[in-house]
């Protein structure tokens, strides 16, 4: 067995260095490649035991591809098994993200790169766009599902923590459903739901609490972002981010530019930009936001700080989760954080495009790459560069 465990880990290494290096196309295409290789090529967990850990990485706060990877580690190779495939998926993302974030410092300010970035941020207001759409329509499944959300929506313009609205929608979810469950339950569900709720006020009410609180304890130094702060914001996103990548721009918008100011609105679309652009899971923008904040320090700090709940989730939240899933508490809390993960991205959405979309051919470029993703299935890679050469279009005739 001792023998056996190195090469399981090199297995996995270069299993998921590969997959972190080709894994374009955002969660969905990087949870199929891994179907191929870990069901279908390989062999090592059974389909059923595939959609298993799928469906207990929806529970879980972060990226559900990056958290699939640190799963097959974790049944493959143990503890040793979750670092090495669940870093191996991150790194190829983090490093390409490192070097753009370089050029984009380097070459930001030249003509051509204005003209070419101007253009992808309409395209990144479209992609962002579709991605809400296609997630409400999931999320939203019933009326009061949807007024959870306008709530939300109306929460977050008018200034309020995204760690608050999240921590309430589900709060909120929990008293609307979980009471009118309970009263048609069975005393084996009733078992269920406590479970379910002390495990929600064990591991994830206290983070958000903790995440809301404790960053007023660590004042920032004059002349220079402190790299402790930058590292604990990024620790407290991972830690409670649900409904995808896109809703990390919530918090940056929030965090990032409107309390502490440390990035622009335009930085935060140029990140976004670079997201569509890498391979591997969509939050090593965080790579690209560090290294602006504080260089190359401050990319690797953001980078593992973003991660690093993932991997606590799965190698301590894994084997008691299969309980939890059962619980209608735990259910509805799901649905209500996950409506609000949604509201979040619709309102980010909103004030980036205030920025994005400035004069009649920004307008067009936007509204093209919206009708070619409602058309077709198309990487949005593709449109996002397809939005640059239109910005260069627009700065060479006019």
């Amino acid at each position: 067995m001792r023998r056996a465990l190195p090469q399981r880990l090199r297995a996995l290494a270069l299993l998921f260095l590969k997959l972190g290096a080709i894994s374009f196309g955002g969660p969905a295409a990087h949870i199929a490649l891994m179907e191929e290789e870990v069901v279908r090529k390989r062999q090592w967990v059974t389909r059923q035991q595939y959609l298993d850990m799928l469906g207990l990485t929806n529970l879980i706060p972060g990226p559900n591809s990056t958290e699939m990877a640190i799963s097959i580690g974790f049944m493959r190779a143990g503890w040793a098994g979750l670092l090495v495939a669940g870093a191996s998926f991150i790194v190829p993302a983090a490093l390409l993200t490192l070097a753009m974030a370089w050029a984009y410092v380097r070459f930001g300010s030249l003509r051509l790169t204005a003209s070419l970035l101007a253009g992808v941020k309409p395209a990144v207001i479209a992609v962002i766009g579709i991605a809400v759409w296609r997630l409400g329509k999931v999320a939203v499944r019933n009326v009061g599902l949807a007024a959870l959300g306008g709530l939300a929506l109306a929460a977050f313009c008018g200034k309020l923590s995204p760690l608050l609205i999240l921590a309430g929608g589900g709060l909120l979810g929990i008293l609307a459903h979980g009471f009118d469950k309970l009263r048609k339950a069975a005393s084996s569900d009733v078992g269920h739901l406590f479970a379910g709720l002390i495990t929600v006020r064990k591991w994830l009410l206290k983070p958000i609490v903790l995440a809301g609180l404790l960053p007023t304890t660590l004042a920032p130094e004059a002349g220079h972002v402190p790299l402790a702060r930058l590292g604990w914001f990024f620790l407290k996103v991972g830690a409670i981010l649900y409904g995808g990548g896109y809703v990390l721009f919530a918090f940056v918008e929030q965090g990032l530019v409107r309390d502490h100011h440390w990035l622009t609105q335009q930085q935060v679309l140029d990140a976004i930009a670079i997201g569509q652009f890498t391979p591997g899971p969509v939050l090593s923008t965080a790579t690209f936001i560090g290294y602006l904040i504080g260089g190359t320090r401050g990319a690797l700090i953001a980078t593992v700080a973003i991660f690093l709940p993932s991997f606590l989730y799965v190698g301590v939240l894994g084997p008691i989760l299969p309980r939890v899933r059962r619980s209608v508490w735990m259910a509805a809390f799901l649905d209500s954080v996950n409506v609000c993960a949604v509201a979040l991205m619709a309102g980010v959405t909103v004030r980036l495009a205030s920025d994005a979309l400035r004069g009649w051919p920004m307008w067009v470029i936007a509204i093209v790459a919206l009708a070619v993703l409602w058309t077709w299935k198309i990487n949005p890679g593709w449109v996002v560069l397809g939005g640059g050469i239109g910005g260069i279009l627009v700065a060479v005739f006019r």
